[in-house]
């Protein structure tokens, strides 16, 4: 069912007001996967969504950071038979594979960090889908060419506002106000198709009232299409439309 989200309330609550303990528990999670997955210096390899996966030092680890077999299983479901599709972020580009497998013709799977836009094409070869899925390192969508335009595009930005330490942590936060994303909705806009849709998975600690606003000024409708929640958070998926 697709419910449709009033701009007044941005995406729903709106997260960053959260109080104190839960501040106290979000640094705590952050500080240890951080130290543990983010920033480690061994590469591994792990098995999610049906997809063996190669996972490089720096590249967010879709086993471990439960959103990524979540976004892919809801991928797996969408009729992209033929499109053209892009992912903004890809990590380890298990996105970009589940695209690949539900039909769509060509993905570009693209993330800032250059170890995972590499990480993307290997594991998109490795999984017989080499064919379908380029890896291209670019900030957001500037480097990608204005056209052609995609029919699809899926993106699990960063879910925190706040400086990143370095280009692991840039997986975990968006800078200050969301700095590092502010034009990722435009860049959407100007490369969709007409009838073309974005999907977009966020945490409920996100601040959705500005990335609410953020869309809005984008031109984008804004429909809530999945919900999972976990024990300190929810993982909250929208569909984006173009309105004039």
């Amino acid at each position: 069912m697709v419910e449709s989200v009033g701009y007044a309330s941005g995406l729903g609550r709106a997260g960053a007001s959260y109080g104190p303990l839960r501040r106290f528990v979000r640094a705590f999670i952050h500080f240890f996967s951080y130290h543990l997955f983010l920033a480690r210096r061994s590469t591994t390899v792990t098995e999610v969504g049906g997809f063996r996966l190669t996972v490089p030092p720096t590249v967010f680890h879709p086993r471990v950071f439960l959103t990524s077999k979540y976004f892919a299983g809801f991928i797996g479901k969408l009729d992209l038979e033929g499109k053209r599709v892009a992912e903004v972020g890809t990590g380890s580009g298990i996105l970009s594979l589940a695209a690949a497998r539900a039909g769509a013709a060509s993905v570009v799977a693209i993330d800032i960090n250059p170890n995972a836009a590499r990480a993307a094409s290997d594991n998109a070869r490795d999984n017989g889908l080499g064919d379908r899925v380029r890896g291209v390192a670019s900030n957001l969508m500037s480097g990608i060419a204005p056209r052609p335009l995609f029919d699809v595009i899926i993106s699990s930005p960063p879910s925190f506002a706040g400086e990143p330490r370095d280009l692991a942590d840039r997986a975990w936060y968006a800078g200050p106000g969301y700095r590092d994303i502010k034009a990722l909705f435009e860049q959407a806009r100007e490369r969709l198709a007409p009838g073309g849709a974005m999907y977009l998975l966020l945490s409920s600690d996100s601040d959705l009232t500005l990335l609410g606003e953020l869309i809005h000024q984008a031109h984008f409708s804004i429909h809530l299409v999945g919900k999972q929640s976990i024990f300190i958070e929810d993982f909250i998926l929208y569909e984006l439309r173009t309105f004039s």
